[in-house]
């Protein structure tokens, strides 16, 4: 773990997302490098297409935190989703209509939350996620966590999440675990 140092955040808007991608970018491949995760520099890419696609939403937001020498420790980033979302499709078993129904302001897609692995137990991630959450409108959050990732699930329980179910989230992915926050 690396020795305690003081960590700044800032909520960004898509266009300061956008310009920020390379920080986002070394703490995404260092979270995701090792198991359960283990992804590959294609996977990273294929992330970061996606990232420049969802940082030109409008209702995009994000959170990252760094150091006081300006090293990237960590981020967040989602959106509002659309009454279009493909979310509850991937489900493996269908949910309720009322719980799948959207309209661009009651549900925030948790798309990422990454703290590199020097970082981590220093409660830089609970900070990204109240960072990230605050102000927002939305009555819940839903996000994918990989099932192998004990720690992550655990923390996001914790929370106050719980898993409604499992969805592949992307082609080719594997089983994740569908969680939701209700906000109150």
């Amino acid at each position: 773990m690396t020795q305690r140092q003081a960590v700044a955040l800032a909520l960004l808007d898509g266009h300061a997302a956008a310009q920020a991608e390379d920080a986002f970018r070394l703490i995404y491949a260092d979270a995701f490098a090792d198991p359960p995760y283990n992804e590959t520099d294609a996977e990273v890419n294929a992330t970061f297409r996606r990232f420049r696609s969802q940082t030109r939403k409008a209702v995009f937001r994000a959170a990252l935190a760094w150091t006081e020498g300006g090293e990237p420790v960590g981020m967040a980033y989602g959106y509002p989703l659309s009454s279009d979302t493909g979310w509850w499709d991937q489900l493996t078993e269908p949910v309720a209509g009322d719980m799948r129904r959207e309209d661009g302001h009651r549900t925030f897609g948790l798309m990422e939350l990454a703290v590199r692995t020097s970082w981590r137990g220093q409660g830089v991630a609970r900070r990204l996620h109240e960072t990230l959450l605050d102000g927002i409108a939305a009555k819940r959050v839903l996000l994918n966590v990989h099932p192998g990732s004990t720690a992550a699930a655990a923390v996001y329980r914790a929370w106050g999440y719980r898993k409604i179910g499992e969805a592949r989230p992307w082609a080719g992915a594997g089983l994740h675990d569908l969680m939701l926050l209700d906000l109150g």
